[in-house]
């Protein structure tokens, strides 16, 4: 089952954020590690968008965490198609997030564009994969405007969220 994978989970699980109990950041590591276990692939966009943000959140040497230790995952995964699978979004203004495929819905105008390629990824895959996310309140806040357009999210962490 392919999946998309917010930033945050890969953050969670390397223990940083105040926010996740021990149980939030134990899951988070949970689907990291089926998704490197080949139970899941991940699905990126095809000009690293996704890997960039990972960059700019995690990092790949050093004393890794578990979503350190991801991130060096993708990078040795990204072109293996039995791991992951690229697709292309279109974008249309890249520094405000705005892509072709993201929905043109009024209730989600506001949403962070650091985050609308995870919502063009999903929808432009064609079996449009749930996005896993782990403690983002705006995500839970926008949960029925987001499945109302389409876009399947799992939030792993639910309890966890501060709204």
């Amino acid at each position: 089952m392919p999946l998309v994978v917010d930033t945050n989970v890969a953050v969670v699980s390397n223990g940083r954020s105040r926010q996740a109990s021990p149980v939030c950041v134990l899951t988070c590591i949970e689907w990291l590690e089926q998704i490197k276990n080949g139970i899941h692939t991940l699905v990126l966009d095809d000009q690293f968008r996704i890997i960039r943000e990972y960059l700019q959140n995690l990092r790949s040497s050093g004393q890794p965490g578990y979503g350190d230790a991801f991130l060096k995952w993708v990078f040795d995964n990204y072109r293996n198609v039995n791991r992951c699978e690229l697709v292309t979004i279109t974008s249309i203004s890249e520094d405000l997030g705005h892509f072709a495929e993201f929905p043109n819905d009024p209730e989600l105008r506001d949403f962070d564009p650091s985050d609308r390629k995870f919502i063009a990824v999903a929808l432009a895959h064609p079996q449009h994969p749930a996005v896993l996310q782990a403690v983002d309140a705006r995500w839970w806040q926008l949960r029925d405007a987001l499945r109302r357009n389409g876009v399947r999210i799992e939030f792993i962490c639910a309890q966890d969220i501060s709204l």
